[in-house]
Protein backbone atom coordinates (compact mmCIF):
# COMPACT_ATOMS: atom_id res chain seq x y z
CA UNK A 1 0.00 0.00 0.00
CA UNK A 2 1.27 3.15 -0.73
CA UNK A 3 0.24 6.27 0.70
CA UNK A 4 0.78 9.93 -1.36
CA UNK A 5 -0.43 13.49 1.31
CA UNK A 6 -0.66 16.71 1.07
CA UNK A 7 1.18 17.38 4.88
CA UNK A 8 0.33 17.55 7.77
CA UNK A 9 -0.11 21.70 7.93
CA UNK A 10 -2.95 21.55 5.24
CA UNK A 11 -4.95 18.51 7.30
CA UNK A 12 -4.33 20.52 10.66
CA UNK A 13 -6.39 22.94 9.13
CA UNK A 14 -9.52 20.44 9.70
CA UNK A 15 -8.38 19.59 13.24
CA UNK A 16 -9.10 15.49 14.19
CA UNK A 17 -11.80 15.93 11.59
CA UNK A 18 -12.53 11.69 11.88
CA UNK A 19 -12.08 11.27 15.43
CA UNK A 20 -15.16 12.68 17.26
CA UNK A 21 -17.10 10.45 14.52
CA UNK A 22 -19.08 8.35 16.59
CA UNK A 23 -21.77 5.87 17.17
CA UNK A 24 -24.66 8.18 17.63
CA UNK A 25 -23.41 10.10 14.66
CA UNK A 26 -23.52 7.52 12.54
CA UNK A 27 -27.89 6.94 14.27
CA UNK A 28 -28.01 10.69 13.04
CA UNK A 29 -26.95 10.31 9.42
CA UNK A 30 -29.79 10.49 6.97
CA UNK A 31 -31.73 12.72 9.30
CA UNK A 32 -32.85 16.33 8.90
CA UNK A 33 -30.60 17.27 11.68
CA UNK A 34 -27.68 15.98 10.14
CA UNK A 35 -27.21 17.54 6.76
CA UNK A 36 -23.20 18.35 6.80
CA UNK A 37 -22.51 15.19 6.91
CA UNK A 38 -22.64 11.64 5.04
CA UNK A 39 -21.27 8.85 7.13
CA UNK A 40 -22.92 5.41 5.54
CA UNK A 41 -23.58 3.59 2.73
CA UNK A 42 -26.95 4.81 1.33
CA UNK A 43 -27.12 8.22 3.14
CA UNK A 44 -28.27 6.69 6.56
CA UNK A 45 -28.51 3.12 8.15
CA UNK A 46 -32.05 3.08 6.33
CA UNK A 47 -30.30 3.10 3.21
CA UNK A 48 -33.36 5.34 1.51
CA UNK A 49 -30.97 8.07 -0.07
CA UNK A 50 -33.01 10.69 0.79
CA UNK A 51 -32.25 14.33 1.98
CA UNK A 52 -34.23 17.13 3.57
CA UNK A 53 -32.09 19.55 1.68
CA UNK A 54 -34.28 22.07 -0.51
CA UNK A 55 -31.59 24.49 -1.55
CA UNK A 56 -30.91 23.03 -4.62
CA UNK A 57 -34.96 22.68 -6.00
CA UNK A 58 -37.08 22.81 -9.03
CA UNK A 59 -36.94 26.22 -9.26
CA UNK A 60 -33.27 27.02 -8.56
CA UNK A 61 -31.62 23.76 -9.72
CA UNK A 62 -31.27 25.89 -13.24
CA UNK A 63 -28.31 27.85 -11.62
CA UNK A 64 -26.82 24.35 -10.60
CA UNK A 65 -23.25 24.71 -11.55
CA UNK A 66 -19.47 22.55 -11.16
CA UNK A 67 -17.74 24.55 -8.38
CA UNK A 68 -14.93 21.37 -8.90
CA UNK A 69 -13.91 18.21 -10.42
CA UNK A 70 -11.02 16.18 -8.99
CA UNK A 71 -9.36 13.09 -11.53
CA UNK A 72 -9.47 9.79 -9.72
CA UNK A 73 -7.16 8.21 -11.91
CA UNK A 74 -9.48 4.86 -12.34
CA UNK A 75 -10.02 2.92 -15.98
CA UNK A 76 -11.61 0.37 -13.84
CA UNK A 77 -15.15 2.16 -13.91
CA UNK A 78 -16.44 4.18 -10.69
CA UNK A 79 -19.23 2.48 -8.37
CA UNK A 80 -18.84 4.05 -5.11
CA UNK A 81 -20.78 5.99 -3.15
CA UNK A 82 -18.68 9.01 -0.94
CA UNK A 83 -18.59 9.59 2.70
CA UNK A 84 -18.31 13.77 3.82
CA UNK A 85 -17.08 14.50 7.40
CA UNK A 86 -16.34 17.85 8.89
CA UNK A 87 -16.08 19.31 5.10
CA UNK A 88 -13.40 16.37 3.65
CA UNK A 89 -15.34 13.72 1.09
CA UNK A 90 -14.06 10.32 0.99
CA UNK A 91 -14.01 8.30 -1.78
CA UNK A 92 -12.81 4.62 -3.07
CA UNK A 93 -12.55 2.72 -6.06
CA UNK A 94 -10.52 -0.67 -6.83
CA UNK A 95 -6.79 1.53 -6.99
CA UNK A 96 -7.53 4.04 -4.09
CA UNK A 97 -8.93 5.72 -1.58
CA UNK A 98 -8.46 9.30 -1.76
CA UNK A 99 -9.11 12.44 0.76
CA UNK A 100 -10.90 15.93 -0.86
CA UNK A 101 -11.73 19.19 0.75
CA UNK A 102 -15.51 19.55 -0.17
CA UNK A 103 -14.87 23.42 -0.77
CA UNK A 104 -11.92 23.64 -3.40
CA UNK A 105 -11.27 19.60 -4.59
CA UNK A 106 -7.91 19.70 -3.18
CA UNK A 107 -6.95 16.28 -3.13
CA UNK A 108 -5.42 15.84 0.94
CA UNK A 109 -3.98 12.55 0.95
CA UNK A 110 -4.35 9.30 -1.30
CA UNK A 111 -3.50 5.56 -0.60
CA UNK A 112 -3.31 3.08 -3.13
CA UNK A 113 -4.94 -0.46 -2.89
CA UNK A 114 -1.93 -2.63 -4.03
CA UNK A 115 -3.01 -5.94 -5.43
CA UNK A 116 -2.10 -8.66 -7.84
CA UNK A 117 -3.08 -8.44 -10.97
CA UNK A 118 -3.99 -11.84 -11.54
CA UNK A 119 -6.60 -10.82 -9.06
CA UNK A 120 -8.68 -9.83 -12.20
CA UNK A 121 -9.01 -13.33 -13.07
CA UNK A 122 -11.59 -14.34 -10.74
CA UNK A 123 -13.80 -10.92 -10.08
CA UNK A 124 -16.73 -12.13 -11.66
CA UNK A 125 -18.22 -8.82 -13.34
CA UNK A 126 -15.36 -5.92 -13.54
CA UNK A 127 -13.13 -4.40 -10.94
CA UNK A 128 -15.19 -2.53 -8.79
CA UNK A 129 -15.47 -0.79 -5.04
CA UNK A 130 -18.80 0.77 -4.00
CA UNK A 131 -17.38 2.35 -0.98
CA UNK A 132 -15.18 3.10 2.15
CA UNK A 133 -17.25 3.09 5.84
CA UNK A 134 -16.13 5.89 8.73
CA UNK A 135 -15.89 5.00 12.70
CA UNK A 136 -13.93 6.68 15.55
CA UNK A 137 -11.05 8.09 12.92
CA UNK A 138 -10.73 5.78 10.97
CA UNK A 139 -11.85 4.90 7.13
CA UNK A 140 -11.96 0.77 6.46
CA UNK A 141 -12.51 -0.47 2.83
CA UNK A 142 -12.01 -3.95 1.22
CA UNK A 143 -10.16 -5.15 -1.78
CA UNK A 144 -10.52 -7.19 -4.53
CA UNK A 145 -7.56 -9.64 -3.20
CA UNK A 146 -10.23 -10.41 -0.48
CA UNK A 147 -8.95 -7.89 2.44
CA UNK A 148 -9.97 -5.63 4.57
CA UNK A 149 -8.44 -2.40 5.63
CA UNK A 150 -8.03 0.08 8.26
CA UNK A 151 -6.52 3.94 7.22
CA UNK A 152 -6.04 6.67 9.44
CA UNK A 153 -8.91 9.01 7.98
CA UNK A 154 -6.57 12.08 9.38
CA UNK A 155 -3.41 10.83 6.87
CA UNK A 156 -4.73 7.88 5.14
CA UNK A 157 -1.74 5.79 6.77
CA UNK A 158 -3.04 2.10 7.00
CA UNK A 159 -3.50 1.31 10.65
CA UNK A 160 -4.09 -2.80 10.21
CA UNK A 161 -5.21 -5.17 7.58
CA UNK A 162 -6.82 -8.70 7.62
CA UNK A 163 -7.52 -11.20 4.78
CA UNK A 164 -11.19 -12.45 5.00
CA UNK A 165 -10.91 -15.43 2.31
CA UNK A 166 -8.18 -16.81 -0.59
CA UNK A 167 -8.88 -14.65 -3.55
CA UNK A 168 -7.56 -17.29 -5.65
CA UNK A 169 -10.49 -19.51 -4.93
CA UNK A 170 -13.11 -16.29 -6.19
CA UNK A 171 -13.37 -14.53 -3.19
CA UNK A 172 -13.37 -10.71 -3.10
CA UNK A 173 -14.46 -7.63 -1.60
CA UNK A 174 -16.33 -5.16 -3.96
CA UNK A 175 -19.15 -3.75 -1.35
CA UNK A 176 -18.59 -1.13 1.29
CA UNK A 177 -17.90 -2.28 4.99
CA UNK A 178 -20.58 -0.74 7.70
CA UNK A 179 -20.62 -0.32 11.14
CA UNK A 180 -23.46 -1.23 13.23
CA UNK A 181 -23.85 -1.32 17.07
CA UNK A 182 -20.03 -0.97 17.07
CA UNK A 183 -19.26 -4.00 14.93
CA UNK A 184 -17.35 -3.53 11.60
CA UNK A 185 -19.09 -5.60 8.82
CA UNK A 186 -18.45 -6.73 5.58
CA UNK A 187 -19.65 -8.85 2.76
CA UNK A 188 -17.53 -10.64 0.10
CA UNK A 189 -18.24 -11.70 -3.47
CA UNK A 190 -17.79 -14.77 -5.67
CA UNK A 191 -20.62 -16.46 -6.34
CA UNK A 192 -19.80 -17.62 -10.28
CA UNK A 193 -16.90 -19.39 -8.62
CA UNK A 194 -18.52 -21.87 -5.88
CA UNK A 195 -17.54 -19.85 -2.48
CA UNK A 196 -19.39 -20.27 0.56
CA UNK A 197 -20.92 -16.86 0.76
CA UNK A 198 -20.74 -15.21 4.26
CA UNK A 199 -20.80 -11.50 6.47
CA UNK A 200 -17.94 -11.21 8.72
CA UNK A 201 -17.83 -8.86 12.28
CA UNK A 202 -14.85 -7.37 13.38
CA UNK A 203 -13.69 -5.08 16.07
CA UNK A 204 -12.81 -1.98 14.27
CA UNK A 205 -10.58 -1.12 16.45
CA UNK A 206 -8.14 -3.90 16.33
CA UNK A 207 -9.61 -5.75 13.02
CA UNK A 208 -10.34 -8.58 15.37
CA UNK A 209 -12.47 -11.54 13.92
CA UNK A 210 -15.68 -11.77 15.93
CA UNK A 211 -18.15 -13.84 14.20
CA UNK A 212 -18.94 -15.21 10.44
CA UNK A 213 -22.77 -15.77 9.37
CA UNK A 214 -22.49 -18.23 6.65
CA UNK A 215 -25.13 -17.84 4.15
CA UNK A 216 -26.04 -21.20 3.22
CA UNK A 217 -27.12 -23.74 5.91
CA UNK A 218 -24.56 -26.38 7.03
CA UNK A 219 -24.44 -29.13 9.17
CA UNK A 220 -26.92 -28.79 12.35
CA UNK A 221 -28.36 -25.38 11.23
CA UNK A 222 -32.24 -24.99 10.43
CA UNK A 223 -32.43 -24.83 6.40
CA UNK A 224 -29.61 -27.42 5.75
CA UNK A 225 -32.53 -29.90 4.90
CA UNK A 226 -33.10 -27.92 1.73
CA UNK A 227 -29.74 -28.99 0.30
CA UNK A 228 -28.82 -32.08 -0.59
CA UNK A 229 -26.85 -34.58 1.29
CA UNK A 230 -23.18 -34.19 1.17
CA UNK A 231 -20.83 -31.30 0.88
CA UNK A 232 -22.98 -29.24 -2.09
CA UNK A 233 -23.70 -26.32 0.78
CA UNK A 234 -19.75 -25.45 1.14
CA UNK A 235 -19.90 -24.58 -2.51
CA UNK A 236 -23.23 -23.29 -3.17
CA UNK A 237 -23.24 -19.62 -3.30
CA UNK A 238 -25.19 -16.95 -1.41
CA UNK A 239 -22.35 -13.96 -1.89
CA UNK A 240 -23.48 -11.04 0.00
CA UNK A 241 -21.99 -7.90 -2.32
CA UNK A 242 -24.19 -5.36 -1.50
CA UNK A 243 -23.87 -3.30 1.95
CA UNK A 244 -26.61 -3.91 4.05
CA UNK A 245 -29.38 -1.67 6.19
CA UNK A 246 -29.72 -1.30 9.82
CA UNK A 247 -32.78 -1.31 12.31
CA UNK A 248 -31.35 0.47 15.08
CA UNK A 249 -34.40 0.03 17.62
CA UNK A 250 -34.54 -3.67 16.39
CA UNK A 251 -30.76 -4.25 16.19
CA UNK A 252 -31.30 -5.97 13.15
CA UNK A 253 -28.81 -5.75 9.78
CA UNK A 254 -30.49 -6.82 6.37
CA UNK A 255 -27.99 -7.91 3.88
CA UNK A 256 -29.12 -10.07 0.44
CA UNK A 257 -27.65 -13.04 -0.86
CA UNK A 258 -26.52 -13.93 -4.52
CA UNK A 259 -27.68 -16.63 -6.31
CA UNK A 260 -26.53 -20.35 -6.12
CA UNK A 261 -23.00 -22.20 -6.95
CA UNK A 262 -23.10 -23.35 -9.40
CA UNK A 263 -26.21 -21.62 -11.58
CA UNK A 264 -27.86 -24.80 -12.48
CA UNK A 265 -30.07 -25.93 -9.66
CA UNK A 266 -29.80 -29.61 -10.92
CA UNK A 267 -26.85 -29.79 -9.19
CA UNK A 268 -28.44 -28.84 -6.36
CA UNK A 269 -31.96 -29.75 -5.58
CA UNK A 270 -33.97 -28.15 -2.75
CA UNK A 271 -34.58 -24.64 -1.75
CA UNK A 272 -31.08 -23.87 -0.74
CA UNK A 273 -31.55 -21.79 1.97
CA UNK A 274 -30.13 -19.16 2.05
CA UNK A 275 -28.89 -17.97 -1.04
CA UNK A 276 -30.97 -15.69 -3.13
CA UNK A 277 -32.51 -14.50 0.11
CA UNK A 278 -32.07 -11.53 2.58
CA UNK A 279 -31.04 -12.63 6.02
CA UNK A 280 -31.71 -10.51 9.12
CA UNK A 281 -29.75 -10.73 12.17
CA UNK A 282 -27.93 -9.38 14.94
CA UNK A 283 -24.65 -7.20 14.44
CA UNK A 284 -23.28 -7.79 17.58
CA UNK A 285 -22.94 -12.09 17.28
CA UNK A 286 -24.08 -12.63 13.73
CA UNK A 287 -27.31 -14.57 15.13
CA UNK A 288 -29.74 -15.00 12.52
CA UNK A 289 -33.46 -14.27 13.27
CA UNK A 290 -35.54 -14.56 10.40
CA UNK A 291 -34.60 -15.05 6.65
CA UNK A 292 -36.83 -14.40 3.11
CA UNK A 293 -36.19 -16.35 0.14
CA UNK A 294 -36.50 -14.24 -3.18
CA UNK A 295 -36.09 -17.02 -5.83
CA UNK A 296 -35.74 -20.66 -4.45
CA UNK A 297 -34.39 -23.03 -6.34
CA UNK A 298 -32.81 -20.71 -8.58
CA UNK A 299 -31.28 -21.02 -11.99
CA UNK A 300 -31.83 -17.41 -13.31
CA UNK A 301 -28.85 -15.66 -11.51
CA UNK A 302 -31.63 -13.59 -9.71
CA UNK A 303 -28.70 -12.19 -7.47
CA UNK A 304 -30.76 -11.18 -4.09
CA UNK A 305 -28.29 -8.97 -3.03
CA UNK A 306 -29.98 -5.66 -4.30
CA UNK A 307 -30.46 -3.33 -1.67
CA UNK A 308 -33.22 -3.45 1.48
CA UNK A 309 -34.30 -0.06 2.16
CA UNK A 310 -36.21 0.63 5.51
CA UNK A 311 -39.08 2.72 6.37
CA UNK A 312 -42.09 3.40 7.93
CA UNK A 313 -45.03 3.42 5.84
CA UNK A 314 -49.06 3.22 6.15
CA UNK A 315 -50.39 -0.17 5.18
CA UNK A 316 -54.29 -0.95 5.05
CA UNK A 317 -54.35 2.28 7.75
CA UNK A 318 -51.56 1.43 9.67
CA UNK A 319 -47.95 2.26 10.05
CA UNK A 320 -46.12 -0.67 9.30
CA UNK A 321 -42.37 -1.25 10.06
CA UNK A 322 -40.86 -2.42 6.20
CA UNK A 323 -37.91 -3.27 3.96
CA UNK A 324 -38.38 -2.48 0.61
CA UNK A 325 -36.34 -4.63 -2.25
CA UNK A 326 -36.60 -4.63 -5.97
CA UNK A 327 -35.17 -7.71 -6.76
CA UNK A 328 -33.54 -8.80 -9.68
CA UNK A 329 -36.00 -11.25 -10.63
CA UNK A 330 -38.40 -8.81 -11.39
CA UNK A 331 -40.88 -8.59 -8.35
CA UNK A 332 -40.50 -5.27 -6.08
CA UNK A 333 -41.25 -6.94 -2.11
CA UNK A 334 -42.44 -5.38 0.55
CA UNK A 335 -42.27 -7.29 3.90
CA UNK A 336 -42.33 -6.56 7.78
CA UNK A 337 -39.00 -6.34 8.57
CA UNK A 338 -39.45 -7.28 12.34
CA UNK A 339 -40.34 -10.84 11.08
CA UNK A 340 -39.72 -11.29 7.39
CA UNK A 341 -43.30 -11.45 6.52
CA UNK A 342 -44.56 -11.06 3.21
CA UNK A 343 -46.80 -7.38 2.77
CA UNK A 344 -46.79 -7.18 -0.89
CA UNK A 345 -44.83 -8.66 -4.04
CA UNK A 346 -45.46 -7.22 -7.94
CA UNK A 347 -43.87 -7.29 -10.62
CA UNK A 348 -42.10 -3.86 -11.82
CA UNK A 349 -40.70 -5.23 -15.65
CA UNK A 350 -41.55 -7.60 -17.67
CA UNK A 351 -41.23 -11.24 -15.87
CA UNK A 352 -42.43 -14.63 -17.66
CA UNK A 353 -40.48 -17.06 -15.55
CA UNK A 354 -43.46 -16.41 -12.85
CA UNK A 355 -46.71 -15.48 -12.73
CA UNK A 356 -47.36 -14.13 -9.41
CA UNK A 357 -45.80 -13.86 -6.37
CA UNK A 358 -48.58 -16.11 -3.93
CA UNK A 359 -49.35 -13.90 -1.14
CA UNK A 360 -50.02 -17.08 1.14
CA UNK A 361 -47.49 -19.26 0.78
CA UNK A 362 -44.98 -16.22 0.15
CA UNK A 363 -43.66 -18.32 -3.30
CA UNK A 364 -43.06 -17.95 -7.17
CA UNK A 365 -46.21 -19.60 -8.69
CA UNK A 366 -43.94 -21.10 -11.73
CA UNK A 367 -44.85 -20.76 -15.46
CA UNK A 368 -43.96 -23.02 -18.03
CA UNK A 369 -40.91 -20.99 -18.94
CA UNK A 370 -39.19 -22.31 -15.49
CA UNK A 371 -40.72 -25.94 -15.98
CA UNK A 372 -38.83 -26.42 -19.13
CA UNK A 373 -35.48 -25.06 -18.65
CA UNK A 374 -35.41 -27.64 -16.14
CA UNK A 375 -36.23 -29.94 -18.60
CA UNK A 376 -33.89 -29.37 -20.94
CA UNK A 377 -35.10 -26.46 -23.09
CA UNK A 378 -33.25 -23.66 -24.55
CA UNK A 379 -35.78 -20.91 -23.32
CA UNK A 380 -36.35 -17.12 -23.13
CA UNK A 381 -36.36 -15.49 -19.12
CA UNK A 382 -37.62 -11.96 -18.66
CA UNK A 383 -35.81 -10.34 -16.97
CA UNK A 384 -32.41 -11.25 -18.42
CA UNK A 385 -29.64 -12.02 -15.81
CA UNK A 386 -28.56 -8.75 -14.58
CA UNK A 387 -32.41 -8.40 -13.65
CA UNK A 388 -34.86 -5.83 -13.84
CA UNK A 389 -32.53 -4.33 -11.70
CA UNK A 390 -29.44 -4.72 -10.96
CA UNK A 391 -26.79 -3.15 -7.87
CA UNK A 392 -27.45 0.46 -8.44
CA UNK A 393 -29.45 1.50 -5.63
CA UNK A 394 -33.53 3.29 -5.63
CA UNK A 395 -34.22 5.88 -3.45
CA UNK A 396 -37.05 6.75 -1.66
CA UNK A 397 -38.97 9.76 -0.68
CA UNK A 398 -41.03 9.48 2.45
CA UNK A 399 -43.06 12.33 1.66
CA UNK A 400 -44.10 11.03 -1.38
CA UNK A 401 -43.68 7.71 -0.63
CA UNK A 402 -42.68 6.98 -3.69
CA UNK A 403 -39.48 4.76 -4.53
CA UNK A 404 -37.20 5.73 -7.61
CA UNK A 405 -35.15 3.43 -9.75
CA UNK A 406 -33.41 2.67 -13.06
CA UNK A 407 -35.15 -0.67 -14.38
CA UNK A 408 -33.82 -2.83 -16.90
CA UNK A 409 -35.68 -4.32 -19.48
CA UNK A 410 -33.77 -6.85 -21.52
CA UNK A 411 -34.25 -10.92 -22.54
CA UNK A 412 -31.98 -13.97 -21.48
CA UNK A 413 -31.82 -16.99 -23.23
CA UNK A 414 -30.95 -20.53 -20.98
CA UNK A 415 -29.80 -23.46 -21.32
CA UNK A 416 -28.89 -26.35 -18.87
CA UNK A 417 -25.84 -28.06 -20.32
CA UNK A 418 -26.08 -31.82 -20.42
CA UNK A 419 -23.01 -32.80 -17.78
CA UNK A 420 -23.56 -31.18 -14.31
CA UNK A 421 -20.08 -28.47 -13.46
CA UNK A 422 -17.21 -30.14 -11.94
CA UNK A 423 -15.87 -27.78 -9.46
CA UNK A 424 -12.75 -26.77 -9.67
CA UNK A 425 -11.43 -23.59 -7.27
CA UNK A 426 -10.45 -20.82 -8.81
CA UNK A 427 -12.94 -21.55 -12.01
CA UNK A 428 -16.29 -20.93 -13.39
CA UNK A 429 -19.02 -22.70 -11.70
CA UNK A 430 -21.58 -22.45 -14.09
CA UNK A 431 -23.71 -25.53 -15.66
CA UNK A 432 -25.57 -23.28 -17.92
CA UNK A 433 -25.25 -21.66 -21.54
CA UNK A 434 -26.24 -18.14 -21.30
CA UNK A 435 -26.65 -15.32 -24.04
CA UNK A 436 -28.76 -12.31 -24.23
CA UNK A 437 -31.60 -12.62 -26.68
CA UNK A 438 -32.14 -9.83 -29.61
CA UNK A 439 -33.33 -6.44 -28.62
CA UNK A 440 -36.78 -5.60 -30.38
CA UNK A 441 -35.72 -2.43 -32.52
CA UNK A 442 -37.32 0.93 -30.84
CA UNK A 443 -37.89 -0.94 -27.58
CA UNK A 444 -36.18 0.85 -24.32
CA UNK A 445 -33.20 -0.32 -22.68
CA UNK A 446 -35.10 0.37 -19.61
CA UNK A 447 -36.70 3.27 -17.48
CA UNK A 448 -36.36 5.68 -14.70
CA UNK A 449 -39.08 5.52 -12.89
CA UNK A 450 -41.25 6.23 -9.66
CA UNK A 451 -43.28 3.31 -8.17
CA UNK A 452 -45.32 2.61 -5.41
CA UNK A 453 -43.95 0.24 -3.21
CA UNK A 454 -47.14 -1.81 -2.41
CA UNK A 455 -48.18 -1.69 -5.82
CA UNK A 456 -45.45 -1.52 -8.17
CA UNK A 457 -47.65 0.83 -10.33
CA UNK A 458 -45.62 3.83 -11.56
CA UNK A 459 -46.53 7.40 -11.07
CA UNK A 460 -44.35 7.97 -14.30
CA UNK A 461 -41.56 5.86 -16.41
CA UNK A 462 -38.80 7.82 -18.21
CA UNK A 463 -38.05 5.59 -21.28
CA UNK A 464 -33.87 4.84 -21.97
CA UNK A 465 -33.71 4.82 -25.89
CA UNK A 466 -30.02 4.75 -25.78
CA UNK A 467 -28.81 2.93 -23.11
CA UNK A 468 -29.55 1.45 -19.91
CA UNK A 469 -28.67 3.51 -16.82
CA UNK A 470 -26.28 1.97 -14.31
CA UNK A 471 -26.81 4.52 -11.74
CA UNK A 472 -28.05 4.98 -8.46
CA UNK A 473 -31.10 7.57 -7.14
CA UNK A 474 -30.76 10.08 -5.18
CA UNK A 475 -34.19 11.82 -3.71
CA UNK A 476 -34.19 15.66 -1.85
CA UNK A 477 -36.90 17.01 -0.53
CA UNK A 478 -36.25 19.92 -3.22
CA UNK A 479 -38.86 17.86 -5.26
CA UNK A 480 -35.71 16.41 -7.28
CA UNK A 481 -34.34 12.94 -7.86
CA UNK A 482 -30.58 12.91 -9.29
CA UNK A 483 -29.16 9.76 -11.36
CA UNK A 484 -26.54 9.43 -14.18
CA UNK A 485 -27.07 7.84 -17.64
CA UNK A 486 -23.91 5.44 -19.28
CA UNK A 487 -23.49 8.21 -21.83
CA UNK A 488 -22.35 10.69 -18.71
CA UNK A 489 -24.93 13.14 -18.30
CA UNK A 490 -25.55 13.59 -14.74
CA UNK A 491 -29.63 14.23 -14.24
CA UNK A 492 -32.23 16.35 -11.73
CA UNK A 493 -34.98 14.81 -12.57
CA UNK A 494 -38.69 16.02 -11.43
CA UNK A 495 -40.01 13.99 -9.03
CA UNK A 496 -43.54 14.57 -10.11
CA UNK A 497 -43.09 14.24 -13.48
CA UNK A 498 -40.29 12.54 -14.50
CA UNK A 499 -39.12 15.36 -16.71
CA UNK A 500 -35.35 16.33 -17.06
CA UNK A 501 -35.13 19.62 -15.45
CA UNK A 502 -31.30 20.06 -15.32
CA UNK A 503 -28.16 17.99 -17.04
CA UNK A 504 -24.09 18.11 -17.27
CA UNK A 505 -22.00 16.14 -19.42
CA UNK A 506 -19.38 14.66 -17.31
CA UNK A 507 -15.84 13.10 -18.52
CA UNK A 508 -17.78 9.46 -18.95
CA UNK A 509 -19.99 7.22 -17.88
CA UNK A 510 -21.92 7.40 -14.82
CA UNK A 511 -22.50 4.38 -12.78
CA UNK A 512 -22.05 4.91 -9.07
CA UNK A 513 -23.77 6.81 -6.55
CA UNK A 514 -24.96 10.53 -5.99
CA UNK A 515 -24.96 12.27 -2.72
CA UNK A 516 -25.75 15.69 -1.06
CA UNK A 517 -24.58 17.77 1.55
CA UNK A 518 -24.05 21.47 3.48
CA UNK A 519 -20.86 22.90 4.05
CA UNK A 520 -20.95 26.46 5.59
CA UNK A 521 -24.62 26.45 4.96
CA UNK A 522 -24.13 25.71 0.65
CA UNK A 523 -25.88 22.87 -0.58
CA UNK A 524 -23.56 20.09 -2.43
CA UNK A 525 -24.38 17.43 -5.02
CA UNK A 526 -21.28 14.84 -5.28
CA UNK A 527 -20.77 12.19 -8.08
CA UNK A 528 -18.31 9.84 -9.33
CA UNK A 529 -18.16 9.36 -13.29
CA UNK A 530 -16.28 6.65 -14.59
CA UNK A 531 -17.47 3.58 -17.11
CA UNK A 532 -16.45 0.41 -16.49
CA UNK A 533 -17.17 -1.98 -12.91
CA UNK A 534 -19.17 -4.46 -14.73
CA UNK A 535 -19.73 -6.71 -18.38
CA UNK A 536 -22.63 -5.47 -19.46
CA UNK A 537 -21.70 -1.75 -18.83
CA UNK A 538 -18.50 -2.59 -21.02
CA UNK A 539 -20.46 -4.69 -23.85
CA UNK A 540 -23.31 -2.14 -24.08
CA UNK A 541 -21.07 1.02 -24.27
CA UNK A 542 -17.92 -0.05 -26.14
CA UNK A 543 -16.51 1.82 -28.13
CA UNK A 544 -19.82 4.94 -27.20
CA UNK A 545 -17.65 6.44 -23.88
CA UNK A 546 -14.35 6.77 -22.90
CA UNK A 547 -13.27 5.32 -19.77
CA UNK A 548 -11.83 7.76 -16.83
CA UNK A 549 -12.70 7.79 -13.18
CA UNK A 550 -13.65 11.51 -11.30
CA UNK A 551 -15.68 12.73 -9.00
CA UNK A 552 -17.71 16.18 -9.81
CA UNK A 553 -19.26 18.24 -7.16
CA UNK A 554 -22.36 20.95 -8.37
CA UNK A 555 -23.57 24.21 -6.36
CA UNK A 556 -25.75 26.79 -6.91
CA UNK A 557 -24.61 30.05 -8.65
CA UNK A 558 -25.22 32.96 -6.86
CA UNK A 559 -28.11 34.69 -8.08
Amino acid sequence: MRKISSGAILFAAFGALAHAQTQQELLRDGNSGSTDNVLTYGMGYHQQRYSPLRQINKSTVKRLVPVWSASLANEFGEQGQPLVYNGVLYAANVKRVVAIDVATGRQLWMTALEWDPAVARVVCCGLSNRGVALYNGKLFVGSVDAHLRALDANTGKEVWKVKIAEWKEGYSITSAPTVANGVLMTGMTGGEYGVRGFVDGYDPDTGKHLWRRHTTAGPGEKGNETWPAGDAYLRGGGSTWITGSYDPELDLTYWGTSNGGPWTAAARPGDNLWISSVIAFKPKTGELVWHYQWTPAKTYDFDGNNENVLADIMVDGVKRKVLMHADRNGFLYTLDRTNGKLIAANPYVKVNWAERIDLTTARPVETDVAKRLRAGEKVEVKPRWTGGKNWMPMAFNPDTGRLYLAMLEETSVYQLNKELPVYKAGERYMGVENTTAPRTPGEPWGYFGALDPLTARPKWKLPLMDLPSWSGMLATAGGLVFSGRSTGEFLAIDEDTGSIVWQFKTGSGINAQPITYTHKGRQYVSVLSGLGGGTSAKRETEGKVLPGGSVWTFALMPD
